[in-house]
């Protein structure tokens, strides 16, 4: 089509030239036949132009004609897929776009694109549920992903001990205050309250799908992808018709991994022998305050001191090479101290725990529970949950989290 005419497809103004091994005389010819060339050739034409221009088929006035060719073979394959700069995953390309976050958007792209090139996530083997190591290209650590259908309530979660604890004791099976099967959720809207109040203790925490062989996935998905990638390599036309040749994408929360920590229990119990220094004391008093306040506002019912870390640096002492007549001749740097909050899935019950299990905080036993809460932990919290504006915000961010799970509500009435 020529520079002058619009980017929108007349269907009107299009003059059909005979093309090879077609007889001129339309009366020689059968009806049916000059419309199946009519239809192909438009096609054709539609095809090129919407994929060169990437806009709707319109109606627009153009001063010229073109001749009609259908573009070949050759150029159609060679034709991206998908958009440029676009994961190559077959899933729903904008869910993993997070438009007011790019940095975690491009975290996940590269994930998928770790995971094309045959670097798969790793299963971790602590839990009740199946949770992944997601690696980079280095094959570091990047994030955590816990699939929604391998939680402890899913009908694909690989942990044995998990399926034989439901068959041989069903009445201390899960949690009567939960809905089944929303750990992924939980996972994210604990991520999104810790954000909200600027608590910083949760590690980023969104809900992605990503597709890998190392998910625990059924027979019957596993054998058709097989079928499928087999059929698409032998029959190349078949293999155009499947809107997905690989496994199906899982649903569930992707959390940043924090590197360096550790469990809380190593290092309450180093702390019962290595007291802390009074800076680093408080600073640990500071942080666990917003543990507490966290778990509070999420009604955390699993809070044990294997689901939260604990990264403990202690101070470098280095010669001070500048003033040899100092009679201080050490520079210490204070130590740091940092928690994070993680295993957030147990979380945001619908009713308050009213039966034998009370699930309780474990941390509540800790001497640092014993301390009224700091002023600086005051002023932090009680502006922001006095205001009922955001209190409305806050509530109308999980609302839009949760309402994925139409049973969430209904279960809650």
């Amino acid at each position: 089509m020529s520079e002058n005419c619009s980017e929108n497809v007349i269907m009107d103004e299009y003059t059909y030239e005979p093309v090879d091994n077609v007889d001129a005389d339309p009366e020689q010819r059968p009806q049916a036949a000059i419309a199946a060339d009519a239809d192909n050739t438009l096609t054709s034409v539609l095809d090129q132009h919407c994929t060169q221009a990437h806009v709707d088929v319109g109606f627009a006035p153009c001063p010229e004609t073109t001749r009609l060719t259908s573009p070949s073979r050759g150029n159609r394959e060679n034709q991206p897929l998908l958009h440029h700069g676009r994961s190559k995953m077959e899933i729903d390309n904008d869910y993993n776009v997070f438009a007011d976050d790019p940095e975690f958007t491009q975290i996940v792209r590269q994930a998928e694109e770790t995971i094309l090139n045959g670097i798969m996530p790793e299963r971790i083997r602590q839990g009740t549920s199946g949770s992944y190591f997601v690696k980079d290209m280095e094959g570091k650590t990047v994030a955590v992903f816990k699939p929604k259908s391998e939680e402890p309530y899913g009908h694909l979660n690989p942990k044995w001990t998990k399926w034989l604890h439901k068959i041989c004791c069903p009445c201390c099976f899960g949690r009567g205050c939960l809905v089944p099967n929303q750990g992924y959720l939980s996972e994210a809207g604990a991520s999104l309250v810790d954000m909200k109040l600027k608590l910083n203790m949760v590690p980023k925490t969104r809900v992605v799908k990503l597709a890998s062989e190392t998910f625990n996935y059924s027979a019957i998905d596993r054998a058709k992808a097989k079928t499928k990638k087999y059929a698409s390599e032998k029959w190349e036309k078949i293999g155009k018709t499947f809107k997905r040749i690989g496994l199906p994408p899982k649903t569930g929360s992707f959390q940043l991994f924090v590197s360096q920590y550790k469990d809380a229990d190593y290092w309450l119990r180093r702390f019962d022998t290595e007291s802390l220094p009074e800076s680093t004391a408080k600073q640990f008093q500071w942080q666990f305050e917003r543990l507490v306040v966290l778990d509070y506002i999420i009604r955390n019912t699993d809070r044990g001191n294997d689901n939260w870390l604990i990264k403990y640096d202690k101070s470098d002492i280095s010669e001070n090479d500048d003033d040899d007549n100092d009679p201080d001749w050490t520079m210490v740097k204070p130590p740091e101290i940092k928690i994070a909050a993680i295993d957030n899935g147990l979380a945001f019950p619908f009713k308050h725990p009213d039966s034998w299990r009370a699930y309780p905080y474990h941390w509540a036993w800790l001497p640092q529970a014993k301390t009224p809460f700091s002023n600086e932990t005051r002023d932090l919290v009680l502006p922001m949950i006095s205001d009922m504006n955001f209190i409305q915000e806050l509530c109308d961010d999980l609302y839009e989290l949760f309402k994925v799970i139409y049973h969430f509500f209904t279960a809650t009435l």
